[in-house]
């Protein structure tokens, strides 16, 4: 019910949405006329912050077209390496005409970035992918909104999800791969290496983890301390709802997009609202540089997507309530998750200082739960200064994360054992 009635209020103001937009461009288009009237900037700035506040968020594009990688600047098209019901593995092909350069990059490292499935799209890691596209092969996890999967698909559990990893990482090639997860996936990440190696497969050169909840009895956070505090079933009762009939996925329960973006902004509610001030203020002034960062931001921040309502619920139970990952009672279809059968991978840890999505601490407890690996193939890093984002996105992460990230994956990628060491970096 009240998705529906989220929909039928989103229906009833997208009239007012246009013709915000319209009154936009009417007083803010050079072209116009009506730009030259007195106070033309007030209202077109007016008209537009109006427009943002009301208007439906598309799941943006990835739009990277080109990167500088040995020295030239070479092509990227993406393209879909494998398609499955709730998520499709994208490759962001690399083209060059210049043979040395192709020749290069054949022998470059293929690295599988598993993007998380906790509300935003995978786009979010637009410069994680951007970064490691200069020196590596890239494919990502590019998970489908829950309400444009029709019923008869089936559900889609954490279970499902540790299925999934598995199944990608055989298609991108275990032995030369390489495996970067980025928040909630570092622990169906693991799970997945975990039951390869206690079947005696072959698992991937290395596993970064960054910034997820392996442990989160670790300095726990406002998201750790919600999942605990209250019972499963006010999750189950409150955040599930079914998607309405006018998408594929109808009949569906999910824990839908808009309720986790209203989550987002309750975190911080007076930055968001001094943020849209200040592009009111940008908008007025004709400071066109920070109107348009701001533009590019919440283009990405309001898009969300839905979550199938059994991944969700897994999660806060597996992850949050009752730690079977690092208590050693997880089981996945049958298997128990054992990380201390991992052996022949390399394990690089990754946290920001001041994280308060998953505490310091929480990525770290892999490497106790890991006790298979040699401490020579084991590596942490406390990224000062760095918040959640700030590790995979934006000037600390590629000029102080990637260089580490990069290194770490050129040492192991043909079972070189040089030893890593734990340390902080600053920015």
């Amino acid at each position: 019910m009240l998705y529906l009635m989220h929909e039928w209020q989103r229906s009833m103001l997208s009239p007012l949405s246009y013709w915000a937009e319209a009154g936009a461009k009417m007083f803010g288009d050079i072209a116009s006329p009506f730009a030259r009237v007195p106070g033309a900037e007030r209202a077109a700035a007016g008209y537009e912050l109006m427009y943002r506040l009301g208007k439906a968020y598309e799941k943006p594009s990835f739009d990277i077209h080109s990167v500088h990688a040995h020295d030239h600047d070479v092509a990227i098209v993406e393209q879909v390496s494998m398609a499955k019901p709730f998520c499709t593995l994208k490759r962001f092909k690399r083209f060059s005409d210049d043979q040395a350069t192709v020749d290069r990059m054949k022998n470059d490292p293929a690295v599988l970035v598993v993007a998380p499935l906790s509300g935003h799209h995978s786009t979010l890691l637009r410069d994680t992918v951007r970064t490691l596209l200069r020196d590596h092969k890239v494919y990502i996890t590019d998970w489908v909104d829950a309400r444009m999967i029709p019923l008869d698909e089936g559900s889609f559990s954490l279970a499902d999800y540790v299925s999934y990893i598995e199944e990608f990482i055989r298609h991108v090639g275990v032995h030369r791969a390489h495996v970067v997860s980025v928040c909630q996936p570092t622990v169906p990440v693991l799970a997945a290496v975990s039951l390869m190696a206690a079947r005696g497969e072959p698992t991937p050169a290395t596993l970064t983890l960054m910034g997820g909840p392996i442990d989160t009895r670790k300095s726990p956070t406002s998201v750790d301390n919600l999942a605990t505090t209250r019972p499963l079933s006010w999750f189950r009762n409150q955040l599930i709802h079914k998607v309405p009939y006018q998408y594929p996925g109808a009949g569906r329960d999910v824990y839908p997009g808009f309720l986790q973006h209203a989550g987002f902004l309750a975190m911080n509610p007076s930055r968001h609202v001094m943020s849209h001030w200040d592009f009111y203020e940008n908008l007025r002034k004709g400071d066109l540089d920070d109107a348009e960062a701001h533009r590019k931001f919440y283009d990405e921040y309001n898009a969300v997507l839905d979550m199938p309502a059994e991944y969700y619920l897994d999660t806060i139970e597996t992850v949050f309530q009752e730690h079977r990952l690092p208590k050693g009672t997880w089981e996945v279809h049958g298997e128990l998750v054992r990380p201390a059968k991992i052996k022949d991978t390399a394990l690089l840890t990754i946290e920001g200082e001041l994280d308060d999505i998953s505490g310091p601490g929480q990525t770290e407890a892999a490497h106790g739960l890991c006790k298979g690996i040699p401490k020579k193939r084991r590596k942490h890093i406390t990224v000062e200064g760095a918040g959640h984002y700030g590790i995979f996105s934006g000037r600390r992460w590629r000029d102080v994360v990637y260089p580490d990230v990069r290194e770490f994956i050129r040492t192991f990628d043909k079972g070189n054992s040089n030893t890593g060491a734990h340390g902080t970096r600053k920015a």
